[in-house]
């Protein structure tokens, strides 16, 4: 599971404006959501013109990967279960085509800052696939993964030895292990088939593997759990060191085997209060054991290594994604591929990849126009959801005004309810730890009008 996008996903009606009452709204990981993507005109967005006048010497490479072994209750990721002989084939055989179309937009010039392999469960790739991937990025893109950081996301069952070793191998400096909960009955009720005994054999491959940053991700607000249970997990996840952990919030979405099921709703106030709680617990906890909030899901071990490209910033750098679940961005539009939940359109979808020729990846697909204004939501979302904050000297800088120019009615309302710092000082806006609690109430009060219609009016499939 990939912990860039793991609680997103489409409304199923008309989204009015956010509720602040609502703590629990939206994972805004990225800004705008593909649900706010439409389809672009043919030979109206060729790569190499999108790319001509972009700044290309730090960039971000994603690599999507969409297959899983089994897909949990709560995915809304694009992804599929399994992969019938000769599929994982077919789509390496189609991102080789794809990174040629890419390199030739890109021209000779373009530098990657950092890289990723996420999906779905890039590790669901066998070992050779595995070296076939990594060749992909050194080979077919130029991106030197031993210089660079690089991020891959793996499930416990993938995370085989061999599999570990040849990532471990290629330079592979931080390893996301999607764990979610270390009690049996709490994975069997997220519909998350897993034994804690097989979760510990994993994180004793990855740390046998010796890749330095070893990130975990649980999750609260399943049913059955509760303070002490959810407790017993942060602990047996500290006990492994782990240079990072991320602590989700459940969330239950549209077309997801959750979803599917009666049950709590993403608008029941004491499932609310008991995330809330949840979220409290687990972050005084990680804070009295050595570890620094990041942002409201992710925290670092003090003392370990960074994992992010030093000269890379998500708010201004560009992003190259190849797979047909990736997204990329240049200043002027962020695209993708079609995008849906459903296993029988993820199968359509990934079907209409392999069968692409070269030329067909020359053109962006769906996208999201970007202008001045959500520029600078994207880069005022992005920038508050971190712990660090926001430099008022920096988005002048780049803008020419000041966020509370811009963001007057936004930035007073989050002061009046106490989500922000007022012991930052005027030159830094910074989230208070209040704030950053209500950061999936925040993040969705900042979408412009037009992000949430065109959010309502996607269709889920």
């Amino acid at each position: 599971m990939t912990h860039t996008d793991v609680t997103l996903s489409p409304a199923s009606a008309a989204q009015p404006a956010p509720d602040p009452d609502r703590p629990y709204q939206h994972y805004v990981y990225a800004y705008p959501h593909k649900t706010a993507y439409r389809p672009l005109p043919r030979g109206g967005a060729r790569l190499r013109d999108l790319w001509a006048d972009e700044p290309k010497d730090a960039l971000s490479l994603y690599f999507h990967i969409p297959f899983c072994e089994v897909r949990c209750g709560f995915c809304n990721l694009f992804t599929r279960i399994g992969a019938p002989d000769g599929l994982t084939t077919a789509y390496l055989d189609a991102m080789e085509r794809q990174a040629r179309a890419v390199r030739e937009a890109l021209g000779g010039e373009a530098r990657f800052a950092n890289a990723a392999f996420g999906g779905g469960t890039p590790t669901f790739l066998e070992a050779a696939e595995l070296e076939r991937l990594c060749d992909l990025a050194e080979y077919g893109l130029g991106a030197d993964l031993t210089a660079v950081p690089l991020s891959v996301e793996a499930s416990p069952a993938t995370a085989t030895a061999d599999r570990l070793s040849v990532l471990a191998a290629r330079g592979t400096t931080r390893l996301s292990l999607g764990v979610q909960s270390f009690d049996d009955a709490e994975a069997r009720a997220a519909v998350r088939p897993q034994r804690r005994a097989d979760v510990e054999a994993a994180l004793g491959r990855v740390r046998d593997a010796g890749i330095p940053v070893l990130n975990i991700d649980l999750i609260y607000g399943i049913d059955g759990q509760t303070e002490a249970s959810w407790q017993r997990s942060l602990d047996a996840a500290l006990a492994w060191r782990p240079e990072e952990l991320y602590l989700y919030p459940l969330y239950v979405r549209p077309l997801t085997g959750l979803g599917r099921q009666a049950g709590t709703g993403s608008g029941d106030p004491a499932w609310d209060e008991q995330r809330l709680r949840l979220y409290r617990r687990g972050r005084d906890h990680l804070l009295a054991h050595g570890y620094e909030q990041v942002s409201m899901r992710m925290f670092r071990r003090s003392g370990a290594p960074a994992d992010g490209g030093g000269d890379y910033a998500c708010q201004t750098d560009g992003m190259v994604g190849l797979g047909c679940g990736a997204r990329s961005y240049t200043s002027a539009l962020h695209y993708s591929f079609d995008y849906a939940v459903g296993m029988q359109e993820i199968r359509r979808i990934v079907d209409d990849y392999t069968a692409r020729p070269q030329e067909d990846f020359e053109d962006a697909d769906f996208g999201w126009a970007m202008d001045a204004e959500e520029s600078r939501r994207r880069h005022l979302l992005q920038s508050l959801l971190q712990a660090e904050g926001l430099r008022v000297a920096d988005y002048r800088a780049r803008f020419g005004t000041a966020p509370g120019e811009d963001f007057p009615a936004e930035l007073e309302r989050f002061a009046g309810r106490g989500w922000l710092d007022p012991a930052a000082g005027p030159g830094l806006l910074r989230l208070s730890p209040e704030g950053l609690a209500h950061s999936d109430a925040l993040g969705p009060a900042l979408f412009s009008a037009a992000v949430r219609a065109r959010m309502a009016g996607y269709e889920p499939k």
